[in-house]
């Protein structure tokens, strides 16, 4: 569901990195994501996750935002 999404955003001149970061949080950091991590993990362990997780993608955008524009 998110392709068509990229594909607009792509169209319409958005930079590569923003949009493979829009792509990447949208999946890892959704609601049922974190329902779904809370069965097997701790608040404080989901908080290191969303932690880690949007610092990588942070950096992923910002490293294909520099090499390709």
């Amino acid at each position: 569901g998110i392709i068509p999404v990229v594909q607009a955003l792509l169209a319409k001149g958005a930079a590569l990195g923003t949009v493979l970061a829009f792509m990447m949080a949208v999946i890892a950091l959704s609601l049922p994501e974190m329902i779904i991590l809370r069965k097997v993990l701790s608040l404080k362990l989901i908080a290191v996750f969303v932690g880690v997780v949007g610092t990588g993608i942070l950096a992923v955008g910002f490293l294909f935002n520099a090499l390709f524009n």
